[in-house]
Parts: structure tokens; C-alpha cells; sequence
């Protein structure tokens, strides 16, 4: 034990420890899909953490983990942003520094059984600001919050319709505070299994209460997977091909993934022809992507269009947020260099400014998302509170094909499918597509990386209005006032200590005497 506590005394021993440890949630995550393992996984980075010997180290600690963290998470991001994948790792790691120090602050030495159900609420909430806060655009966005790994589980699907994704995280991060203290803290798992139990309790009152989405009829719609194909017209031609024999089937909506289309439709009337020819042959509306300079304003735009039998209908979504270095470089006057030493974008996509629903016949309406849009709640939440009854994500790892990333981003829907209570279809270029319906369970099965075909859904058509999308992010707002109140209590008890410190004595008068005068003997 002398050794082993030598050994982690090293700073930098110290810190590898600490990432290591931190990047232990990755295997809760597609591909391994350990979903159970989230609720012990954050168990060792917090051992090591409360051990540490100053608020200081346990701060550094916390940073260290979420760098390890990041990095686990988005690893399949190594071969385009190289270098660039350990600069922002070691940036946004930083946000986990003040969690570090407060599960020192709470779990540290031997904790009673107040700072025990204080951890217990203040640590997920900490958790929580932290998700908050990368989950800006800017900064990556919310790709592997915790809350995510659940997405195949009916239980946390059912929760997160109460309070989406965050709720899922508060309560996950909860069960790893209460292990750690089990395993820990011997005097303290009283209160630790009453607050396991609480959590539980409170779980399955909201699994009760939630009302469940009720099914109001049923849409076919197919998906066009073409696999690796290089270049836009060979890719033109094979998608066509496929939807082409589609057309026996009574269809609703025929989806194409993200950059199906490489050209500005409005700018090539001879490819809006033959798409108005396929929906006239499968008697449906397609909804393409376009990932190309538009004709009439400047920049490139990745667009979800609307083609139906007399050609484009109007309807049309540009892409809102960006991928950072992937569609565009951040502050690209000083990073611009990042072209040169990844597959960082050689051109800035420009935004879109508003979401859109589509109507696309048949009385069925839609909500278009692109890709990394399937990472945000507030985006799809939007759209169910705005009308949607089927929400269409339109996506593509083809530059990730041999990797988790391709698994993750599918399982995304699924989140989002249970959050809003609306059938998700999560339509690809080279997989994993994936259809879930409003309860966010997966319908049929993935069309993985390796398929290259058009396959029709029965994708339920739901109704109602879950928990999430009437009140919003407010695990959020509760985690905020968690924290605000215990800061508050902390500066009012230091107040009331300053106050009953007493003031040190004042020294006593010194007075001036003047020495008797001796006059000569």
C-alpha cells in the first residue's frame, strides 16, 4: 500500500491514472454497449479523486478525467482532427476541474451522513452543468452525454420522456456517488443505500406517471442506403437504382441520407427530373440531401429538399448547426492550418436560420434534422412541440466506417424518438440506419455499414405530448438550483463563522512616564 500511494504521489503518475480512469464510460457507449456498466463506470476516477491530498489536486484530477473522458468518447475522431482531438480534449477537459473539486469537497476523509446526501444531490447536478455546457455548438456539442448510453433500455427510454436525456444523467451519475460511498466509506452506507433507494423510488414513480404516446396510425416509409460509392453521380445512380425498385409498394415518404445529392437542384433540372420520375413511378415524395453550392446566394449549404411528382415542392431545411472542423474551422484565421494535418473542412458550410416542417403528402408532417443535429434535445423537442409526427434525421459516417461512430450516432435516435414521443427514421449513406418508434424501441433492425439496399418501415404515426417537450430541459434548471443554493448556504455559514470568530484583544495602553530626575547627590 506504501508503494501504491508512492507511486500516484507522482503528479504526472497521477494525472495518467486519473485519464485512464475517466475514460472508463466509453465501453457503456456503442459499439461494446455495456449499458449497465455507466452506473459503477465513474466509480474509480471518484476513489481517486477523494483521495487526493488538497482541493487543488483533486481539481487537476478532475481535469485529467474529463480529458481521458473526451478522448474515449470521440477516439474515432483521431484519424481527421489528429492532433487537434487531444488540444480540444485538454480544453473542454477543464470543465470537469470544479466537479473534481466538490467530490473531494463532499466524499473526502470520512463524510457523515449530511455531506453524504448533499453528494448525492450536488455531484449529479455538477455533472449536469458540465454536460450543459459542452453540449454549446461551439464546443462540440453533446455528443456522449452519459444519459445516452442508456438508449436500448425501456426503463431510462420511458424516463427520459419525463425529462430527457438529463434526467437520465442526474440519475446515473447518482447511483455512481452512492457505490462510491459503499465502496469507500464503511460508516456512511446507511445513508448511501437510502438515497440508492430514493433514487429508486422516484424513478419508478416517474416510470408510472408518464403517460405513455398513443399510436394513431402508421406511415410506410422506406430508406435508400447505397453504401461506399465514389463520386456524386455514380451515387446519383445508385440511389435511384434502388428507389427505383421501390415502386411496386404503396409508400408515404422515400428518405435519402446526408449529401445524397451533390449538386444544386435548382441549378441541374435535368436531376430534379428524374427524382420527379421516381416519385411519380413509387407514387411518393423523396426527401434528398443536398450538399453543394446553392444557386441563389453564396456559400455551400447541406439542405434536406422535398422532391415530389412535378418536382421540387419548396419545402426545404439548411443545416443549422455545423460540425466544428468537419463543416467548418472555428476562427479559422488562426486555425485554418488545421487543413494541412487533418480532414478539417477545405470550406466553411453556411447556416441555416430557422427549423421547417415539411408536409409530405398524405397528410403526414415531418421535422428534417441533418446528422450532428440528432445530438441536440432542443432541436427535436422543437419540432414535436411544433407539429411533427415523424421526425427524419438525415446523416453519413462514411468517413468512419470501421468505427464506433457509425453505432453511436444510431443510437442517438433512439434518445431523441423517446424524449418527444415521435417515430425518429435516421436515414444514412453508408449505415447505421435506423427507425425507432415514439417510445424510442428499435423497429425491424440496423441496416448496418455493410448494406446496400432500400427497406420500407411501418413507422408509427403518435400523438400526445410527453413530459419533456411541455416542460423542457428542467433537470437543467433543478441541477442550477441545486447548486446556487448549496453556494448560497456555504457563503451564509462562513458569514455566521466569521462572525462568531471574536476579535483578538486589543494590546494594553502603553503610557509615557516620565523617570524620576535625580539631581546630583
Amino acid at each position: 500500500m506504501k508503494d501504491r500511494g508512492q507511486w500516484l504521489g507522482s503528479p504526472w503518475r497521477r494525472s495518467v491514472v486519473a485519464a485512464l480512469a475517466g475514460a472508463l464510460p466509453v465501453f457503456a457507449f456503442p459499439a461494446p454497449s455495456w449499458w449497465w456498466f455507466a452506473y459503477v463506470a465513474l466509480v474509480p476516477w471518484m476513489l481517486l479523486v477523494r483521495s487526493a491530498p488538497t482541493g487543488k489536486r483533486a481539481a487537476l484530477d478532475g481535469w485529467s478525467g474529463g480529458f481521458g473522458f473526451l478522448v474515449a468518447v470521440h477516439h474515432w475522431l483521431l484519424p481527421s482532427l489528429t492532433v487537434f482531438l487531444f488540444l480540444i480534449a485538454a480544453l473542454l477537459g477543464a470543465l470537469w476541474a470544479p466537479w473534481g473539486w466538490l467530490v473531494r469537497r463532499f466524499l473526502g476523509g470520512t463524510p457523515g451522513a449530511g455531506r453524504v446526501a448533499g453528494a448525492l444531490c450536488v455531484l449529479p447536478s455538477g455533472w449536469l452543468m458540465v454536460e450543459l455546457v459542452r453540449s454549446w455548438q461551439g464546443l462540440g456539442g453533446p455528443w456522449g452525454l452519459l444519459g445516452s448510453s442508456q438508449w436500448q433500455v425501456p426503463a431510462a427510454l420511458r424516463l427520459a420522456s419525463v425529462g430527457g436525456v438529463w434526467l437520465l444523467s442526474f440519475l446515473v451519475v447518482t447511483v455512481n456517488v452512492a457505490v462510491t460511498v459503499l465502496v469507500a466509506v464503511r460508516a456512511a452506507r446507511l445513508p448511501a443505500l437510502a438515497g440508492l433507494v430514493a433514487t429508486a423510488a422516484v424513478g419508478s414513480a416517474a416510470w408510472v406517471w408518464a403517460p405513455r404516446p398513443e399510436v394513431a396510425g402508421r406511415a410506410r416509409i422506406a430508406v435508400v442506403q447505397p453504401g461506399v460509392v465514389t463520386g456524386p453521380d455514380r451515387r446519383f445512380a445508385r440511389e435511384e437504382q434502388l428507389t427505383r425498385a421501390l415502386a411496386p409498394r404503396r409508400l408515404d415518404l422515400i428518405v435519402w441520407g446526408e449529401s445524397s445529392v451533390g449538386y444544386d437542384l435548382a441549378a441541374r433540372p435535368d436531376l430534379t427530373r428524374r427524382l420527379a420520375a421516381l416519385s411519380r413511378e413509387t407514387g411518393a415524395d423523396l426527401l434528398v440531401n443536398v450538399d453543394a453550392p446553392r444557386s441563389d446566394r453564396p456559400g455551400v449549404y447541406k439542405s434536406s429538399v422535398l422532391v415530389g411528382p412535378e418536382g421540387l415542392t419548396g419545402d426545404r431545411y439548411d443545416k443549422m448547426r455545423l460540425v466544428p472542423f468537419g463543416e467548418y474551422i472555428p476562427a479559422r484565421s488562426l486555425l485554418g492550418w488545421a487543413t494541412s494535418v487533418g480532414k478539417a473542412a477545405g470550406e466553411d458550410r453556411r447556416r441555416g436560420t430557422e427549423q421547417v416542417l415539411m408536409n409530405v403528402g398524405h397528410g403526414l408532417r415531418i421535422g428534417p434534422m441533418i446528422c450532428f443535429e440528432t445530438a441536440f434535445p432542443d432541436m427535436s423537442r422543437k419540432l414535436a412541440g411544433d407539429g411533427a409526427e415523424v421526425l427524419v434525421a438525415q446523416s453519413s459516417t462514411s468517413s468512419f466506417q470501421r468505427s464506433w461512430a457509425p453505432e453511436q450516432h444510431a443510437s442517438l435516435a433512439a434518445l431523441r424518438a423517446a424524449e418527444t414521443g415521435r417515430a425518429v427514421v435516421h436515414a444514412t449513406l453508408t449505415g447505421d440506419s435506423a427507425v425507432y418508434g415514439a417510445s424510442g424501441r428499435l423497429i425491424g433492425s440496423w441496416l448496418g455499414t455493410d448494406a446496400e439496399q432500400a427497406r420500407v418501415f411501418e413507422v408509427p404515426v403518435a400523438t400526445g405530448t410527453t413530459p419533456y417537450v411541455r416542460f423542457g430541459d428542467w433537470p437543467v434548471r433543478g441541477a442550477l438550483l441545486v447548486l446556487a443554493g448549496w453556494a448560497t448556504a456555504q457563503g451564509a455559514r462562513a458569514l455566521r463563522l466569521r462572525r462568531r470568530v471574536p476579535a483578538p484583544p486589543a494590546p494594553p495602553a502603553r503610557t509615557v512616564r516620565e523617570s524620576p530626575v535625580r539631581h546630583g547627590r
